[in-house]
C-alpha cells in the first residue's frame, strides 16, 4: 500500500465521522445553518429590505423573504453584478458562474468565500466516503480526469466569471494536481468535438483509474477512446474501476457503459450545481444521495403538486415525507434567498436524510393534465429495457397533440445503440410501467383521451446534432428527459 493510499483511509474515517455527526442531528444542524445565515447577512441591503433583525424562526422568515427565482431576485444580483457590496451577503462575492437561462438569458451566481469551499470538500467528501464504505484506495495513484468547462475566467466589474466547473478547477488540492488530466491548455479548449479528440490523445496510454463527468458525454470520450485503440475502455484503462457522474440518471445509460467498458465498474452520484453542492452518493447500496445539510445552505420544500397554488406551504427538512415529490428552495452563503432552483427532489430515506433528483419543476408534460415527470419516464425506460439487448444513446419525450390520424400521445424520440428486440413489446413495456407509476396517465389511455405511446428513432448523433445547432454540445449541458411541448422534437432529425 502506498503512502497517499495509507493517508487516504486515514483521512476518509476522520471525515467520515464528521459527516455522522451532523446527519445524525439533522434538525439541529439546519438551524444552525439558518441562525448563521440570517445572522451573517443582517446588515446587507436584502437583510434590511427583508428585516432579517425580526427573523428568529423559520414562521419569520417565510413572512418576510418570499420564494424567487433568477429573474424575481434579479435587481439585487444585478447591483452586485455591477460591482456594489453587502448586497445579499456581506463583501462581493469571489466569482459569478455564468449560466444560460431559458427565460432570464445570461444568469450570473454569486460564489462567495464561504460558498466557494463546499464546492470541492463536498466532490471530495463524496470519495472518502466511498474509501469509508469499501476500504478501496487503489485509484488513488492513478490518473484522474473530470470531463468539464473551460476554467478560463474572465472580470466583471473586478469580479472574476466563468463556468462552475472550470471554476472548481482553480481549488483541485495540491496533491492531486500529479494525477490529473487533461492538461490545463486542454481544458481551455472550447470547441467540445476537438476537446474530446485531444483529451483522447492525452490519456490514451495513461492508467485513468477515475473519469467523472456528465455520461452523455463521457460517453462520447468513451467511444473516440474505442475508436482508435479498437479496445474497451476497461481493457484500455486496467486499472479504471471508479466512475463519477452528476447531472443526469445514471441508470438509462448504465448497460451501454458497462458494454462500452468492457465490465462493471463502481460509480457515485453527485448534485452539484452553481447555487450549491447538495447531496451526494454516501454508499454504494443505498438508493439516494446524503443531502448536505451542514454546507451553508438552508433548504425548504414545497410539494411539487402544489407549488403553483397562491401560498403554497414551505416547510423545513423536520417535516418531509419519503416518497413526495417536492420543490426544493434554497437559501445560501452565497446570498440566494428563498431561491427556488427549479429541480424536484424526492426523499428516498430520513435517516439519514437522502433524495434523489426526480425532474424540474418546469419539465414535465401535462398537456393533458398528465403531469408526468423526469422519474417517471427514466424509470419506465430503465425497466423496459432490463432483460433486453436494447441499448441506447439519448433520449427526450414530447406530447404529440395533433396527430395525422388517431388519438395524442406521448412521443418518445430515442436515439438508439442497439436495437435488436420487440420495438412494440418495448414501448409497450414503457408504457406499462407509465401507467403503473402515474394513475393520471392511467386514466386518459384507459379512458381513450390518450393512445399508448409511439416511439420515433433518432439518427445516430442526432441529439449531438442538436445541441450543437443550439451552441450546448458538451461541458455541464444536457437535453431534458421531457418537456410540454414540442421546441426539440421537432428540430430532431428522425429516421
Amino acid at each position: 500500500m502506498s503512502l497517499k493510499s495509507f493517508a487516504a483511509k486515514i483521512f476518509a474515517k476522520r471525515i467520515k465521522r464528521k459527516i455522522d455527526a451532523w446527519a445524525s442531528n439533522p434538525v439541529v444542524t439546519q438551524e444552525k445553518v439558518f441562525k448563521h445565515l440570517i445572522d451573517a447577512a443582517q446588515y446587507t441591503d436584502f437583510g434590511n429590505d427583508h428585516h432579517f433583525d425580526k427573523i428568529h424562526s423559520h414562521e419569520d422568515f417565510v413572512r418576510e423573504v418570499p420564494i424567487r427565482d433568477y429573474e424575481a431576485l434579479r435587481p439585487y444580483i444585478d447591483r452586485v453584478v455591477a460591482g456594489e457590496s453587502d448586497i445579499v451577503w456581506p463583501g462581493k462575492p469571489l466569482y459569478f458562474a455564468k449560466t444560460s437561462g431559458t427565460t432570464s438569458g445570461a444568469k450570473y451566481i454569486p460564489l462567495t468565500k464561504d460558498s466557494m469551499r463546499t464546492h470541492p470538500d463536498t466532490a471530495r467528501n463524496a470519495i472518502l466516503c466511498y474509501i469509508a464504505e469499501t476500504g478501496n484506495t487503489s485509484f488513488v495513484d492513478g490518473k484522474m480526469i473530470f470531463l468539464q468547462g473551460s476554467p478560463e475566467v474572465e472580470e466583471k466589474n473586478g469580479i472574476k466569471l466563468g463556468r462552475l466547473s472550470g471554476i472548481v478547477a482553480h481549488y483541485v488540492p495540491n496533491y492531486l494536481q500529479k494525477n490529473r488530466l487533461p492538461s490545463w491548455e486542454t481544458n481551455c479548449i472550447d470547441d467540445w468535438e476537438k476537446k474530446v479528440d485531444t483529451i483522447v490523445e492525452e490519456t490514451i496510454d495513461k492508467d485513468m483509474t477515475i473519469i467523472s463527468g456528465i455520461p452523455s458525454w463521457v460517453q462520447m470520450y468513451f467511444e473516440k477512446l474505442i475508436e482508435k485503440s479498437n479496445k474497451p475502455v476497461g481493457e484500455l484503462f486496467k486499472n479504471f474501476n471508479l466512475f463519477i457522474y452528476g447531472g443526469v440518471n445514471y441508470e438509462p445509460y448504465r448497460a451501454k457503459f458497462e458494454n462500452l467498458i468492457g465490465r462493471r465498474v463502481d460509480s457515485i452520484e453527485l448534485y452539484p450545481a452553481s447555487e450549491g453542492f447538495f447531496a451526494f452518493q454516501d454508499k454504494q447500496g443505498e438508493k439516494g444521495m446524503l443531502l448536505q445539510l451542514d454546507n451553508g445552505i438552508f433548504y425548504e420544500f414545497i410539494k411539487a403538486d402544489a407549488f403553483f397554488e397562491e401560498n403554497p406551504k414551505r416547510i423545513t427538512i423536520k417535516d418531509v415525507e419519503v416518497g413526495v415529490n417536492y420543490v426544493i428552495i434554497i437559501s445560501t452563503s452565497a446570498g440566494l434567498w428563498g431561491y427556488n432552483i427549479g429541480d424536484t427532489v424526492i426523499f428516498t430515506a430520513t435517516n439519514p436524510y437522502r433524495i434523489i433528483v426526480s425532474g424540474r419543476i418546469k419539465h414535465f408534460i401535462s398537456a393533458f393534465g398528465e403531469h408526468v415527470i423526469g422519474k417517471e419516464v427514466e424509470q419506465a425506460l430503465q425497466e423496459a429495457i432490463e432483460g433486453t439487448a436494447i441499448r441506447i444513446n439519448e433520449f427526450t419525450v414530447a406530447p404529440q397533440i395533433t396527430p395525422e390520424e388517431g388519438l395524442p400521445y406521448h412521443e418518445w424520440l430515442i436515439e438508439f445503440e442497439n436495437e435488436d428486440g420487440d420495438m412494440f413489446a418495448f414501448a409497450k413495456a414503457i408504457d406499462a410501467s407509465l401507467q403503473s407509476q402515474n394513475s393520471y396517465y392511467y386514466d386518459l389511455i384507459v379512458g381513450n383521451i390518450l393512445q399508448p405511446l409511439k416511439i420515433s428513432k433518432v439518427k445516430a448523433g442526432g441529439f449531438n446534432e442538436y445541441m450543437k445547432s443550439i451552441g450546448k454540445l458538451g461541458g455541464q449541458n444536457k437535453i431534458p428527459r421531457l418537456s410540454n411541448d414540442r421546441k426539440i422534437a421537432d428540430r430532431l432529425p428522425i429516421i
